[in-house]
C-alpha cells in the first residue's frame, strides 16, 4: 500500500472516531439531560418557594402558590413594561395574601429587582431583593446578606408611616439611607410603596382573575 494510501486510510479512521466520539458523548449528555431535568426543576422550585417564604409567611397559606399566579402590566407602579408576576396566598379558598415581583427602575447602577409581600390587609410580610448592580459596599446594603436594612420594611402598610413619610429620611421620611448612598435606598423605598399602592387599589382584581 502507498504511503498516499496509508495516509487517507489513517485520515479515515481518525475523522470516523472522532465521529464516533462526538456521537457517543451527545448521546451521553441526552441521557444525562433526560435524567436529571426534573430533579433540575425540582431544585428550581424548591429555590423559588423558599424565596417566596421569606417574603410570605408559609403559615398564612395552603394552597400552590407557585402556580396560583397572574402577570400584569403596570409601569406606574410595578417599574417595567413587562408583565410582572404576582403570586397569590390563600388559606381554602380565601386570599391571605400576595408577593408582587417588581422593579426599582431608578437604582444608582440600573434595575433592582424586589419581591414585595403583602398580607390581604395591606401589611407588609416581607421584602426581598431579587436582583440589582449596585456598588459593593455602599449600595449593596439593601441585600439581606450585608444587612438588616431591607426588614425595616416588614409590618409597614400605607398609613403606616403615613404617605408623606414613604421617603429616606434625608427626604424628609421614615427610612434610614445608607452612608455614601442614598439613590439606592431610595429607589427601593419608592419602589415598595408604589407596590403597595397597586395592591391596595387593584385587591379584588388580583384575587378575582383565573
Amino acid at each position: 500500500m502507498s504511503s498516499r494510501s496509508q495516509a487517507l486510510k489513517s485520515i479515515f479512521i481518525t475523522g470516523w472516531l472522532l465521529a464516533l466520539t462526538a456521537l457517543v458523548g451527545t448521546g451521553m449528555m441526552a441521557v444525562v439531560n433526560w435524567h436529571s431535568g426534573p430533579y433540575i426543576k425540582n431544585n428550581e422550585r424548591e429555590t423559588l418557594l423558599r424565596s417566596l417564604n421569606s417574603v410570605l409567611p408559609a403559615n398564612i397559606y395552603n394552597n400552590d402558590i407557585l402556580n396560583d399566579t397572574i402577570k400584569l402590566v403596570e409601569k406606574q407602579y410595578l417599574g417595567s413594561d413587562a408583565p410582572a408576576i404576582i403570586y397569590r396566598a390563600r388559606k381554602g379558598k380565601k386570599p391571605t395574601g400576595a408577593a408582587l415581583k417588581v422593579v426599582a427602575p431608578n437604582g444608582y447602577s440600573g434595575d433592582i429587582v424586589l419581591l414585595v409581600g403583602v398580607n390581604y390587609a395591606g401589611k407588609i410580610t416581607g421584602v426581598r431583593v431579587v436582583k440589582h448592580k449596585e456598588t459593593p459596599g455602599l449600595g449593596d446594603g439593601i441585600e439581606i446578606q450585608r444587612s438588616n436594612w431591607i426588614e425595616s420594611f416588614t409590618g409597614k402598610s400605607l398609613s403606616n408611616p403615613g404617605r408623606s413619610q414613604w421617603k429616606v429620611k434625608r427626604d424628609g421620611g421614615s427610612f434610614d439611607q445608607f452612608t455614601g448612598a442614598t439613590i439606592t435606598p431610595r429607589a427601593v423605598v419608592g419602589a415598595v410603596h408604589k407596590a403597595l399602592t397597586f395592591f391596595d387599589n387593584n385587591r379584588d382584581k388580583i384575587f378575582s382573575v383565573l
